[in-house]
């Protein structure tokens, strides 16, 4: 009998900044997606982005190995800073699932926490 491949866990958020704390919560979001990659080996990818003429709007692409690695991370340390600290910065936030199709990624950083 075949034992069970765990498959990645794929969730898009999608979040409303409150605009006159936007620079605050990209300070916390930044720290919580740097130690998040570095500290635990579940997170396979945090990548957020804001839409285009709207700052306010930040997505984020989260991508963890399985439910367990997911899970591991609502409980660390610097999440928990992360959702204390943003609570009256985010006036909304939707948790979208996702299946994934075929996810690839490069080794190297790309981008810059500036735009």
């Amino acid at each position: 009998m075949a034992v069970p491949v765990s498959q990645p866990i794929v969730r898009i958020a999608e979040l409303d900044i409150d605009p006159a704390q936007l620079d605050a919560y990209k300070v916390l979001l930044s720290e919580e997606i740097d130690a998040s990659v570095r500290l635990e080996p579940g997170v396979l990818s945090l990548n957020a982005v804001s839409v285009r003429g709207d700052p306010a709007q930040i997505r984020i692409l989260e991508i963890y190995v399985d439910q367990a690695a997911y899970e591991a991370h609502l409980k660390t340390p610097h999440f928990l800073k992360y959702k204390s600290g943003t609570a009256t910065m985010v006036r909304s936030l939707r948790l979208i699932e996702t299946d994934p199709i075929l996810l690839r990624t490069k080794s190297s950083d790309v981008g810059s926490r500036d735009h």
